[in-house]
């Protein structure tokens, strides 16, 4: 696709100009203190790990004029935290990182609140999910971990109460009949550390908080829940690379998720306020390091913005409601 050397080297040169030019540079609207970027969930799970890659990549490209600073406030299942960026209308100076908590937590507990509560700003990535078991387990593939758990209870471990990872397990007992006990804990960071040390029997984590152990040989994949296989090229371990783990569903168990990363400002900020954090966001997905993010976590990297991102988000909050219902996780009124 490239024409000719002198245009391509004049074209990366012009790039290269471009990203580290401030974004703030000719903005209609800049942050005038200290930005508050929210992860409604714990420490070392991936929400938080995007964050704070966003964080580093803003600083280190000088992408704004003033600090951006990640502050987990996982109570409530992310309640707090989408709360706090509710409560905060007309502040350009919050913004959130959500997960599909977005969905699953105002179901589960009631609180008042949906993602209209907030300002849409780009959808980054969805995030896949795998499961995982401890290496040293006897399970080399999804039909001896199924026949393992009918035989006898398996401990699944999953960031918080009827939220994603509990959505899987039930969609796995359903399609197994099998029984797990499922084990929440505050973040995807803890439940591989758990995993390792052998205290659960399995996990449904994300690719990026489980890379390292797998990478270390102490957990195992068995399948991804998606409709194809990982992207990726070369090996994580000395024999595998994300395109080498099978699908669920070409391993006998027909169950599929894919999971919202994406970023929202608190509700009622400017077209002017908004439009600079989608120009922001765009130019941190520009950046080597953003690219080397969505290859280590093995991400799907569809992005939106604007109203194809809330007719998406429209779409996954009554699949959400269909989902949740069929779990019985739904509160009364919900």
């Amino acid at each position: 696709m490239l024409r000719r050397r002198q245009l391509a080297a004049m074209g990366a040169g012009l790039g290269a100009a471009a990203l580290a030019a401030p974004a703030f540079a000719q903005a209609a609207w800049q942050p005038q203190r200290p930005v508050q970027f929210i992860v409604p969930a714990g420490t070392g799970g991936g929400a938080d790990q995007m964050a704070r890659v966003i964080q580093g990549i803003v600083s280190k490209h000088n992408l704004m004029n003033r600090p951006l600073m990640v502050v987990n406030k996982a109570g409530g299942a992310g309640a707090e935290g989408f709360l706090e960026a509710r409560n905060s209308r007309g502040n350009p100076h919050v913004l959130i990182i959500s997960l599909s908590n977005l969905f699953t937590t105002p179901m589960s507990t009631g609180i008042p609140f949906t993602w209209r509560d907030l300002t849409p700003i780009r959808m980054m990535a969805l995030d896949e999910f795998v499961l995982w078991v401890n290496a040293e387990s006897p399970w080399q593939n999804v039909a001896q971990f199924v026949e393992a758990a009918k035989a006898g209870r398996l401990r699944m471990g999953g960031t918080g109460s009827r939220q994603e990872d509990q959505i899987i397990t039930v969609a796995l007992q359903r399609a197994t009949g099998a029984t797990f006990t499922y084990v929440p804990f505050r973040g995807g960071g803890e439940v591989s550390t758990q995993l390792v040390g052998r205290h659960i029997d399995s996990t449904v984590n994300n690719p990026i908080e489980a890379v390292t152990h797998w990478r270390a040989g102490t957990l195992r994949p068995l399948c991804v829940f998606d409709s194809r296989r990982l992207p990726g090229e070369g090996r994580i371990t000395e024999t595998m690379g994300w395109q080498d783990i099978p699908t669920c569903k070409e391993s006998g168990l027909d169950v599929e998720y894919l999971m919202l990363r994406g970023i929202f400002g608190a509700p009622g900020i400017t077209p002017a306020q908004t439009a600079f954090w989608v120009n922001l966001l765009e130019r941190v997905a520009e950046t080597p390091e953003w690219r080397e993010l969505m290859a280590q976590g093995a991400f799907n990297t569809t992005s939106l913005t604007g109203a194809p991102f809330s007719e998406w988000l429209g779409r996954e909050e009554e699949r959400h409601r269909t989902l949740m219902q069929e779990a019985g996780f739904l509160a009364a009124g919900g």
